[in-house]
């Protein structure tokens, strides 16, 4: 593991959206974004950082997206779930490209396919320069991942949780259908909890609040910003 330097985060938590993976296509894995984020991410961790990472479903299957489906709620936050664990093991399988050792961990028991989330076993493979995949959300329905997220970066004494976006900034508003948007570079959880901004589910800024978690926002789409945030460079919104 590379000695780390000029870090402000030296054990990150980063939060993706299974959207992220399937880029400009209607559903499914981009190979070719997959490629480049972890590309990315493998840069990142060789300045030193340890990361962890929880992996959304949506690009598979969301509850909210499948409504008039007929399928119950419970069962369809599972099938999520699994969508989850299918998006981790694509990502090992990238990193690998990369010489990284990327390892899924799943709180949604699959045992056939991927290790069960033992919060020990995580914490000793991020100190020995294994990049954790947390798949399976909480491994409960009515959960989101970025509840998940917060609960593991908890768990995994990460320093901060970085929430990736498409967009610069938190906005009272979205900033692409109103252009008098104010965005925000520090806030704090109550402003956001105040405001009903949807950044991030509330249950999980409640959950870093409580435990005094920081959150970093900021847009992915930017080569180098994660690289930015873990050094400390004015980039994205800090909410604290």
């Amino acid at each position: 593991m590379p000695v780390k330097r000029r870090l402000k985060y030296k054990r990150i938590m980063l939060k993706l959206s299974g959207e992220v993976l399937q880029g400009e296509k209607d559903g499914g894995i981009d190979f070719d974004v997959l490629d480049n984020l972890c590309q990315e991410v493998a840069s990142v961790q060789k300045l030193g950082v340890e990361i962890a990472i929880v992996i959304g479903g949506g690009n598979f299957w969301r509850y909210r997206d499948f409504k008039a489906s007929g399928i119950d709620r419970v069962h369809s936050d599972y099938m999520g779930m699994m969508g989850t664990i299918m998006n981790s093991l694509a990502m090992r399988n990238a990193f690998k490209k990369f010489k990284i050792d990327a390892r899924p961990m799943s709180s949604f028991a699959m045992p056939v396919v991927v290790e069960a989330y033992l919060r020990d076993r995580a914490v000793s493979y991020l100190e020995k320069g294994k990049i954790v995949v947390c798949a399976g959300g909480t491994g409960n329905p009515f959960f989101t991942t970025d509840t998940a997220a917060a609960l593991r970066a908890l768990e995994l004494e990460c320093d901060i949780v970085l929430k990736a976006t498409k967009v610069d900034y938190v906005y009272d508003k979205d900033p692409v259908k109103h252009k008098d948007a104010k965005l925000f570079k520090k806030m704090t959880y109550h402003q956001v909890l105040d405001l009903g901004l949807g950044v991030m589910d509330l249950s999980a800024i409640s959950l870093c609040g409580d435990n005094k978690m920081p959150i970093a926002v900021f847009n992915l789409n930017k080569k180098g910003n994660i690289a930015k945030v873990v050094k400390g460079a004015d980039v994205g919104t800090i909410i604290s």
